[in-house]
């Protein structure tokens, strides 16, 4: 009997922690015919930014005349890789997001000189690596210094900027579900970058996507590959762990 009485309290504890998980992706947020464009893989435009991208996986490039499968293997190898970043790397001393470790392969091992931020080749890669990670949970690496930067990056989501005075917070958790616009107004999780947005005709990254923002909201935008970007990048994460990674995604 006690053993049947563990049994229950688990099950019930476990089915009050997921009815209390009231997260939703951005793609529960749009309409059918946009995500048709994700769930299919030949309409999803986004797949001509993998296809790319698989093919610079196995390109020898630079100085070194080595690829990224000299080192890896078959990019299959990445499965669960992206789900993992911003992460702190040893070698940078500092977090880094996932475009940048891969800048960070290119220079050091391939000896070519890094993609520019939001290069189509580096998105290409980015993105084809990002799709092996395809339906699995977002699981945020555990290091202090990580930690030190989520808590950064949570300062970051909740200070209001900008002639408009809003913060990340004010739309994406108080106005979540609302309309803006024509729009329906996300909770803002990072699970489909890089993503493909219809308003852009193109693949873009989390931190074009932050920057837009910063400007929409009349605010300066931080520069690309900025510390505040990478640190509200790890707070997102943070944020989203446990939801599904949906990469390469669509958004209107």
């Amino acid at each position: 009997m006690r053993r049947t009485g563990i049994v229950v309290l688990v099950v019930v504890l476990a089915s009050f922690a997921f009815a209390q998980d009231t997260r939703k992706s951005g793609f529960e947020f749009m309409q059918p015919a946009t995500q048709t464009l994700q769930n299919d893989d030949t309409q999803n435009p986004a797949m001509l930014w993998v296809k790319d991208g698989q093919a610079v996986w196995t390109q020898r490039d630079g100085s070194a005349k080595k690829s990224c499968a000299d080192c890896h293997g078959d990019i299959s190898r990445m499965r669960g890789v992206a789900t993992r970043y911003p992460q702190h790397s040893v070698d940078a001393k500092r977090v880094i997001n996932l475009s940048q470790q891969i800048n960070q392969c290119r220079t050091t091992q391939q000896q070519a000189k890094a993609w520019p931020a939001d290069d189509a080749s580096l998105l290409g890669l980015e993105a084809a690596v990002a799709m092996e990670s395809r339906g699995q949970p977002i699981a945020p690496a555990t290091q202090p210094q990580l930690a030190d930067a989520q808590k950064r990056g949570e300062a970051l989501f909740n200070q209001r900027i900008g002639q408009v005075d809003l913060s990340c917070r004010d739309c994406h958790e108080t106005l979540a579900g609302k309309r803006l616009g024509g729009n329906t107004i996300p909770q803002g999780h990072p699970t489909g970058y890089p993503i493909y947005r219809l308003e852009w005709q193109a693949v873009g990254s989390l931190q074009r996507r932050l920057r837009n923002c910063m400007t929409a909201v009349r605010s300066e935008p931080y520069p690309y590959g900025a510390s505040e970007l990478v640190e509200l990048e790890a707070y997102l994460a943070k944020r989203a762990a446990g939801m599904t990674l949906e990469s390469p995604g669509v958004r209107p």
